[in-house]
């Protein structure tokens, strides 16, 4: 199986600097998907920062009254948030039920880098998918180079 031939990779949002702000990402359009996957990428994160991505989904392209999904990642960090720098944080949302969705994270008390946000829709009615514009090169391998 080509992971890269049933899915659409998706930079939807950028890296931002340090800063206690919400990040919206891009809209997406889940026609003919049945699924997408939210990874922000951390960079350095204080300590006491409270970090939670939602995925929110709209019947509109707009990011005007959307509808929250149920599934969120949170992540509250009291003590040394050392533990934070350089991971992720995802949110998974199988059949969202309304037609548009985007991100937010939440940098909440203390900074927090965030080295951007990646989407993921998956589980694509029409294959093979065509890759996003902020997909500069993509490769596809068999087998193991010896």
């Amino acid at each position: 199986m080509n992971m890269s031939k049933c899915c659409k990779i998706t930079v939807v949002e950028a890296a931002a600097g340090a800063a206690q702000s919400e990040l919206v990402t891009d809209i997406l359009d889940m026609s003919g998907y049945e699924g997408v996957m939210f990874i922000a990428l951390t960079g350095d994160v204080d300590n006491t920062c409270d970090l939670t991505l939602t995925v929110k989904a709209n019947s509109a392209n707009s990011v005007s009254t959307p509808t929250p999904v149920t599934q969120k990642a949170t992540t509250l960090f009291a003590a040394s948030a050392s533990s934070a720098d350089s991971k992720v944080l995802m949110v998974d949302v199988y059949r969202p039920g309304l037609r548009y969705v985007f991100g937010s994270l939440l940098r909440a008390t203390a900074n927090a880098i965030v080295g951007g946000i990646i989407a993921i829709q998956y589980g694509a009615h029409n294959q093979p998918t065509t890759q996003d514009a902020t997909v500069i090169a993509s490769a596809f391998g068999v087998g193991v180079a010896s």
